[in-house]
């Protein structure tokens, strides 16, 4: 039987793309809730021009936010879909 985690160090530094191939960053860091562990969001640093576009919450430190409900897949990238980013 085939797990489905994925740990915290395979998904940093990952490429943030949506579904449509539009890149957005890279995984910097995660945000969860430390007593059930439920992802919040995903930090993003690096973000691409293409972000402006977009209606994203940012950090005090400018990096940008990608709400866990958006993400899609990951694998080799962080896929999401854009119609949740809006």
């Amino acid at each position: 039987m085939q797990s489905n985690k994925i740990f915290f160090n395979k998904i940093l530094g990952k490429m943030v793309v949506t579904k449509e191939g539009k890149r957005l960053g890279f995984v910097k860091d995660i945000t969860f809730e430390t007593k059930s562990g439920e992802l919040i969001n995903l930090l993003i640093k690096d973000s691409t021009p293409y972000t402006k576009n977009l209606n994203l919450e940012r950090t005090d430190s400018n990096d940008l936010l990608i709400p866990y409900n958006a993400i899609i897949a990951i694998g080799d990238f962080v896929i999401v879909s854009e119609e949740d980013l809006i």
